[in-house]
């Protein structure tokens, strides 16, 4: 079965993000999105810890560990890029100033719900972060995640198990077999990697799938 790579799918969502929006990108997975944004168009780059107009991953060699993202990771900052005191950057993720948020998760619901900080299994280290404030107060909520964990269970799930970020905070979910649209209605298949089918799709899942409306 074909599957996207890690690489391929920040491609993917990188597509996604129109021109002028803010946008944050989580902790893990969802920081690979900066290296492919088109340069070529205006989209900021928030992180919590207090930076705004962030760029790609620096070259090996050039990190600046004073200047670093939420994750910890080294990061460029554009020109124009500014950073804040940390409170301002909440600010500005609660107060709804954010158009979109990427963000990882351990489960999705086909309605949206996510629960992407805690597994609920003993000895597991929760963290918590600012994915409830972000899942909530940005405008959108994307998911970049594998579709299936190491055991091959689900991550997209009828109702989720796990401790909840919020309820019906995901629009879209980004998957390396994958790409879904989640809401009230359940989840709809936008597109598949090639050979995959819906139907296989749902038997990987166990949840019911719709298409995508002919363009």
């Amino acid at each position: 079965m074909n599957r996207l790579n890690r690489d391929q799918m920040a491609a993917r969502v990188a597509r996604d993000i129109p021109e002028g929006a803010y946008v944050n990108l989580g902790i893990g997975l969802p920081t690979k999105v900066a290296n492919y944004l088109d340069t070529g168009r205006d989209i900021f780059l928030q992180s919590e810890n207090g930076l705004l107009g962030m760029g790609p991953a620096p070259a090996p060699g050039e990190e600046d560990w004073e200047l670093i993202n939420a994750g910890k990771q080294a990061v460029t900052l554009l020109s124009g890029g500014c950073f804040f005191h940390h409170a301002d950057s909440f600010a500005m993720m609660r107060g709804g100033h954010l158009d979109i948020c990427v963000l990882g998760a351990f489960q999705v619901s086909i309605h949206g719900d996510l629960a992407n900080w805690h597994t609920g299994e003993p000895g597991a280290i929760p963290a918590v972060g600012g994915a409830m404030d972000l899942a909530i107060g940005a405008k959108q909520t994307f998911v970049m995640m594998e579709l299936l964990t190491r055991q091959g269970k689900s991550k997209l799930v009828e109702a989720c198990t796990y401790p909840l970020t919020g309820l019906g905070c995901v629009s879209r979910i980004y998957t390396d077999l994958a790409v879904f649209d989640v809401g009230l209605k359940g989840a709809r298949v936008i597109e598949t990697v090639d050979g995959v089918s819906i139907d296989e799709l749902e038997r990987l899942t166990g949840v019911p799938l719709r298409a995508s409306a002919p363009a």
